[in-house]
């Protein structure tokens, strides 16, 4: 019986909040949004295949050329502070 209570609880709080954005308009602003999105989203060019593999490849050789780099120079900031102390 509870979580029945509980559950109607719910069904007015989140009816009563969607009343208020429909009476104040933000859910006409988001269906707009939403709309023009698609609109938008009609209009680009999308890559083919073989240009999202060549991307794919690029971002990955860069993230791994990067990966090391930075594993080098903590090497050697590591070795130089280690030399230090």
């Amino acid at each position: 019986m509870q979580n029945f209570t509980t559950l109607i609880i719910w069904v007015v709080v989140v009816g009563v909040a969607f009343a208020i954005l429909w009476r104040k308009g933000f859910l006409l602003r988001v269906a707009n949004y939403i709309s023009e999105t698609r609109e938008e989203l009609r209009k680009c060019t999308w890559p083919t295949v073989q240009e999202l593999k060549g991307s794919t490849t690029v971002v990955m050789v860069t993230i791994a050329l990067l990966g090391a780099f930075t594993v080098f120079v903590d090497l050697i900031i590591s070795r130089f502070i280690s030399f230090i102390t």
